[in-house]
């Protein structure tokens, strides 16, 4: 069968609910975000020892994340007890270093995709609740931006001085004049813009006035910070990821089964690797899905439906929807 792809302004009001974005998205801001491995663009433009490459393969991993999470702590460990281990240290500078590279080159500067970002915030308006599954800055800029035009609507990612605040859920409340409406911002796989610290507190990084970009990778070469975000591997291998921080295992246990009755899914692949979000999306009461979709995709169409199906519930409604059609994402109205 012929699935219909709509035009976003025809389905609006009837999705209103959550928003989950994929890196569809991100490539939309940016084609530079194509680059959706890190491992293999390290790979590729030779940045990798033969020694770290044997980590990953040891590991069966290729989560950069993980890698540097467990030669940090070894690291950490051997400095403790004083123990003399050049070969660790070498290889938590290697890592460092490597993924450091690898953001810089792929990642965009501010100022070159900023132009975006007015009609990015009007479509985010529209949601209760936006779930990012990329480790990109594109959405933390975004708010940022949106928040500064004090217009009544208000996002907010549920951290308070750097610290994720247990109790989200009371962000949903108006505060203030500047503060009528508002959205909750997630990741579920965490992002640049957090971190764990040395004693594996898990907080969010901040420039002041400075270039956020430039100040996190400064941050993660001053070896006190690193990086919280999961982004390679099975889906299996990023469930155990995600159990390991404080932050993904809340949104993924709480916030993901409770995305409401509808949820518009905006750039996302549905590949085999995310699984597990259909499956906490399946724990809520959603009963209408809307996808957007490249071009005229019937193949796409198709296999997403039978996901849905599969992972989400036979009873389901469907809807598919241009992500080039006016007011979706960074297209304007």
């Amino acid at each position: 069968m012929a699935y219909v792809i709509e035009e976003w302004s025809d389905i609006s009001d009837r999705f209103d609910g959550s928003l989950l974005l994929g890196n569809g998205a991100s490539i939309g801001i940016d084609g530079s975000f194509s680059y959706s491995s890190l491992k293999q663009h390290a790979i590729d433009n030779g940045l990798l020892t033969h020694h770290v490459e044997q980590l990953f393969s040891y590991f069966e991993t290729d989560d950069f994340e993980l890698i540097l999470r467990l030669v940090w702590q070894a690291n950490r460990v051997n400095l403790a007890l004083e123990i003399a281990d050049n070969a660790t240290r070498s290889a938590y500078e290697h890592v460092r270093e490597c993924l450091i590279q690898a953001v810089r080159s792929i990642h965009p500067e501010y100022h070159a995709v900023e132009e975006q970002f007015s009609d990015i915030a009007t479509f985010l308006r529209s949601f209760k609740t936006v779930l990012s599954l990329n480790y990109d800055l594109s959405l933390y800029w975004v708010i940022m931006y949106a928040n500064r035009e004090f217009n009544g609507h208000s996002f907010k990612d549920c951290f308070l001085h750097g610290e994720f605040d247990e109790d989200w859920q009371r962000f949903r409340e108006s505060i203030s004049l500047w503060d009528r409406r508002n959205t909750l911002i997630f990741y579920p796989h965490g992002s640049l813009v957090l971190a764990r610290n040395v004693v594996e507190e898990e907080v969010k990084l901040g420039a002041g006035s400075g270039d956020l970009l430039r100040s996190i990778l400064r941050q993660w070469e001053s070896g006190n910070y690193i990086p919280l975000f999961v982004s390679e591997g099975t889906s299996s291998q990023k469930v155990k990821a995600i159990h390991n921080s404080h932050y993904l295992n809340t949104v993924y246990r709480e916030v993901l089964p409770k995305v409401g009755n509808n949820i518009t899914i905006y750039g996302w692949g549905f590949g085999e690797h995310d699984v597990h979000i259909l499956s906490r999306i399946a724990e809520s009461n959603v009963t209408r899905i809307a996808v957007s979709v490249f071009g005229e995709d019937q193949g796409y169409c198709t296999r997403v439906h039978q996901m849905i199906r599969d992972y989400v519930g036979n009873d389901i409604e469907v809807v598919f929807f241009d992500c080039a059609s006016q007011g979706a994402w960074n297209n304007a109205a």
